[in-house]
């Protein structure tokens, strides 16, 4: 979607009733949040809410507005419309491909407020019949676009390979991934197209503050079920080698939301590699991962991996540490992983994780600039952070070192000083 044009009237605020419908307060604009304060945003920073995305209700948050003539946040505590009625505050949880400039703006209204699930949240409002979210396309690539998805057509084809392959665990637990959490890596598995998941790993060496595939009893609820074996070199390579031999555009990754972290899994994943490239040359084989065990990269890189993906929160030592709780390693490790691969001329993408406001912070955007300075990753893949924006600067410790760049400003900054490095949101084909 394009950015609204300038000159016409900024979205409204919107809010959830009593009965979580939906509704528009005309008198307020709508806000945008980072970090706890609350902005105005420009046209340049608007678009329509892009197919595919939700809406989600906010409990026990009340929404906040922008005063048109002042330009000051306002607290919205009360239904305009039915004064006596109870309010919440709303948030858009938006299609691949595209990232947040603002997240949602609210105020905690209770001490019991219940931590929000593991979803992002942007700032939406709403004008002229349509949506509004604070975001940017991120990835031109289609690969996770809704309109490129067939419900009828993917129940068909997933359940014709499940029947197929009724003894590979591998498939059996992709099919549930695809048919009962919608995965869309495994939806283009089955569709036998684009990116296709191997995970692999039962286990993680940390314990992530916003893991989606296991969270601690009383915590909020897990995005999906983990894996709870560790596949076979044959049964990965019966995934693989027939998506990397036909599949247009063709990657296999190690490394997904419904596992722990699959270096812990070196050797097998070594001899998937060495199993699948004894029968194919064709398309990329990629790991997702935490960069924790560079040794075991080293091993991976040497037996063909083709390249790696390293997700982190932060560029900082005490943030990554905080958020990471890593067991057995440090963000040293991580950053000794990244030079490996560049070692062997391997691709390296950051899965950076966004969250207005603590990405845009001063000290944290020098830290990836030194960091790109230094290791030099190929593409940072620009991640919306899937958690309850209150809970990660409370768990984070995050202390503010200026006035946020602004993402818009951001993304700018880091595209002028660094005119080789690629953005996206995709791990890209690379042969």
């Amino acid at each position: 979607m394009s950015a609204l044009p300038s000159g016409r009237p900024l979205p409204h605020l919107i809010f959830a009733d009593s009965q979580d419908q939906i509704l528009d307060y005309t008198d307020l604009q709508m806000a945008g949040g980072s970090a706890g304060k609350f902005y105005r945003p420009t046209w340049e920073e608007l678009i329509e809410l892009p197919e595919g995305s939700e809406m989600f209700v906010l409990p026990a948050r009340l929404p906040v507005g922008i005063e048109p003539e002042s330009g000051e946040p306002a607290l919205l505590d009360s239904n305009p419309y039915a004064p006596d009625e109870s309010i919440q505050a709303v948030a858009a949880f938006m299609a691949p491909a595209h990232t947040a400039i603002y997240t949602a703006a609210y105020k905690t209204n209770s001490k019991n407020a219940p931590q929000l699930p593991l979803f992002a949240y942007t700032a939406v409002g709403w004008l002229d019949g349509k949506f509004y979210v604070a975001a940017f396309r991120s990835d031109a690539d289609i690969r996770q676009d809704p309109s490129r998805f067939h419900q009828k057509r993917i129940e068909k084809k997933t359940r014709e390979k499940l029947q197929a392959f009724p003894g590979n665990r591998l498939i059996q637990h992709l099919g549930k991934c695809c048919l009962t959490y919608g995965c869309p890596a495994a939806r283009n598995y089955f569709l036998g197209r684009w990116e296709a998941p191997l995970p692999c790993s039962p286990v993680c060496n940390a314990s992530c503050v916003g893991c989606i595939s296991l969270q601690p009893s009383g915590c909020c609820q897990s995005a999906q079920d983990r894996i709870r074996f560790v596949p076979s070199p044959a049964e990965i390579s019966e995934v693989a080698i027939p998506h990397l031999e036909k599949a247009p555009k063709a990657v296999v990754s190690f490394g997904q939301g419904c596992e722990g972290e699959p270096l812990l899994q070196a050797d097998i994943i070594k001899q998937s590699i060495k199993r699948i490239r004894a029968r194919t040359r064709r398309g990329t084989i990629n790991l997702n991962t935490n960069g924790s065990l560079p040794d075991a990269v080293e091993q991976l890189a040497f037996s063909g991996l083709d390249s790696i993906r390293i997700s982190m929160n932060s560029a900082q030592l005490k943030y990554h540490s905080r958020y990471y709780q890593p067991r057995g390693f440090d963000f040293d490790d991580v950053r000794r992983s990244i030079r490996i691969m560049k070692k062997y001329g391997l691709h390296v993408s950051l899965n950076y994780f966004i969250l207005p406001g603590f990405t845009d912070d001063p000290k944290e955007f020098s830290a990836l600039c030194e960091l790109i300075s230094t290791e030099h990753p190929d593409l940072i893949q620009l991640r919306n952070l899937n958690i309850d924006p209150e809970y990660y600067l409370q768990a984070l410790q995050f202390v503010p070192t200026g006035p946020a760049l602004g993402m818009v400003n951001w993304h700018r900054q880091l595209k002028k000083r660094f005119s080789g490095l690629r953005f996206g949101y995709f791990n890209p084909a690379l042969r």
